[in-house]
């Protein structure tokens, strides 16, 4: 039955947020206008308050001044008919002048303060008045200044104080209006008043009706939904899985309401997998147990024939190390035979240089000796045309002639030893030569000797890399077959372990379909009625 649409199906299926933010907005919005009534009331009370302060303030105090100042003029004029004393009737005169001057400034404030007919024309009559009575005052002081007192005190009794005494009417009708104006401002801020706290009464009134209102229904949307969810979930952790969850909003609560309807759509698809897998791991748990219970024999005769393949394996690798050291010893002996060969040659080949470096100089040596040779001669001739010029300078050359043949005997000398030492070298350059072919024959024959030796070296590294080779892939068969026969015997324990794991998995399998059947499913309360089992728990949850 399709359900109707209605204010509170509404407000229901709105967010939590939302209805939240709609109750407080509501009794924001109404607390907002309270408080901007209550600044419009305030403002309309401050207007009359500046209105009678301004305005009616004013004319009341103008007013005041013209009534005072019209009796203490009464009270000077008596004064005048009763006192003749001259300098008096001056300072009568003269306080009276300044009354006057005091009711025209008074009068002069009124004129713009009166807006109605009627005060206008009260205020005008009060003016006639006075200028009646002013023009009288004045004709009775003039008669008092001629020295006419008796037809002054007649004229004041009869004309000046009855004129007075009008405009003290006037006076006092002016003020009547203003206390009945001031009334009138008070009853209307009163009004005012009265007003503003009426209204504020009635919005305070709604703000808490309606506050209230929303807070009592916001609280229901929740709360309800929520204990529903509550008692959910209470019956799922009972495992009791069989019962109905209806989520009738789209709020926040609905949607969790859901998210339990489809939790435990998925808790009973759970179980139902569960239960189907661990009655599956039951009976495979027990193939696995047989199956590795012959695993576990093969794996023992496997293991016992690969110690036997090990222990020939070390055997056939201590054989080859031996063969394999040996050829490294080999190799190492002829690369030191091949080193000193190449020392030799080194050796030699520095002798042939240093034999080369010794027929250069030796070539250079005989080339000073020719040098020196020559320079001998030319001494020698040297002296021989010093002693020739001797001869001929007479007894001043004799001394002259001494020293030069002395130095011709040292110049032939030095020839004499030069050509000797150049005789001498030529010979040693010979022999020099010789003895450096004789070098380079040596060096050529040590060359081909490393050349040779480095051979042999080269072959015994590749027989000492080959059987290194072989002993390396030999133990790394042999650290296989360890490591196989290593590995079959932990084979051999997990499998025994695989089999223990197997017998407890299926106890734990057996335990497990214990566990799953405490959750109940709306398709085993089809099997209980059909059995005729009587019915689990009551309140269980059914799922749809």
């Amino acid at each position: 039955m399709r359900s109707r649409f209605t204010i509170g199906n509404l407000f229901s299926n709105l967010s939590i947020g939302t209805r939240l933010t709609l109750g407080f907005g509501t009794v924001l919005a109404l607390l907002l206008a309270l408080t901007g009534l209550s600044q419009y009331e305030l403002s309309n009370i401050g207007a009359i308050n500046r209105a009678i302060t301004e305005q009616t303030w004013a004319k009341a105090n103008a007013i005041n001044i013209i009534d005072v100042t019209t009796r203490a003029n009464a009270r000077a004029n008596l004064e005048l008919i009763v006192n003749t004393d001259p300098r008096a009737a001056e300072t009568l005169f003269a306080r009276i002048d300044t009354n006057r001057k005091a009711i025209d400034q008074a009068l002069e404030t009124l004129r713009p303060l009166f807006h109605t007919e009627d005060e206008r024309l009260k205020l005008r009559l009060l003016e006639d008045v006075r200028g009646r009575y002013v023009k009288s005052f004045q004709g009775v002081g003039a008669l008092l200044k001629s020295g006419e007192r008796d037809a002054a005190r007649q004229r004041l009794l009869e004309e000046t104080l009855p004129l007075l005494d009008g405009l003290q009417d006037r006076v006092i009708e002016i003020s009547r209006i203003q206390s009945a104006e001031m009334v009138d401002a008070g009853a209307a801020s009163q009004t005012v008043i009265d007003n503003a706290g009426t209204l504020n009464l009635i919005l305070s009134a709604m703000a808490i009706v309606l506050g209230g209102f929303f807070a009592w229904r916001v609280a229901k949307s929740i709360t309800a939904p929520l204990a529903q969810a509550v008692a959910v979930a209470e019956t799922v952790a009972r495992g009791d899985l069989g019962q109905p969850i209806h989520a009738g909003t789209r709020d926040e609560t609905g949607r969790l309401l859901r998210a339990l309807h489809d939790m435990q759509d998925k808790l009973a698809g759970a179980v139902r997998t569960i239960r189907a897998g661990s009655e599956t791991i039951s009976s495979a748990a027990g193939q696995i147990a047989a199956g590795n219970t012959d695993l576990s024999s093969r794996t023992e005769e496997q293991a016992a024939s690969l110690e036997e393949t090990a222990a020939s394996m070390e055997e056939l690798a201590s054989t080859v190390k031996q063969n394999a050291d040996n050829a490294r010893q080999a190799n190492q002996l002829a690369a030191s035979a091949s080193e000193v060969a190449q020392r030799g040659g080194v050796v030699v080949s520095a002798v042939v240089s240093t034999m080369e470096d010794i027929s250069a100089s030796s070539r250079k040596i005989s080339e000073i000796v020719s040098v020196i040779d020559g320079i001998a001669f030319q001494t020698n001739i040297l002296a021989l045309n010093a002693a020739v010029e001797a001869a001929r300078a007479g007894e001043q050359g004799k001394g002259f002639a001494v020293v030069a043949g002395e130095v011709r005997s040292l110049a032939q000398r030095s020839a004499q030893a030069a050509r000797e030492v150049k005789t001498l070298i030529e010979a040693s350059v010979s022999k020099v030569a010789e003895g450096a072919g004789q070098a380079e024959n040596a060096g050529t024959t040590m060359h081909e000797v490393v050349a040779s030796v480095k051979r042999v070296t080269d072959i015994m590294g590749e027989i000492a890399a080959a059987s290194q080779e072989q002993a390396t892939g030999i133990e790394q068969v042999n650290r296989a077959v360890s490591q196989m026969d290593e590995v079959t015997q932990q084979n051999a324990a997990l499998v025994e372990e695989a089999a223990a794991a197997a017998g407890a998995m299926q106890d734990q399998a057996h335990a497990l379909v214990g566990a799953v059947g405490v959750f109940r499913l709306s398709e085993d309360a089809a099997r209980r009625e059909d059995a005729g089992a009587p019915p689990r728990e009551r309140g269980a949850l059914m799922l749809t």
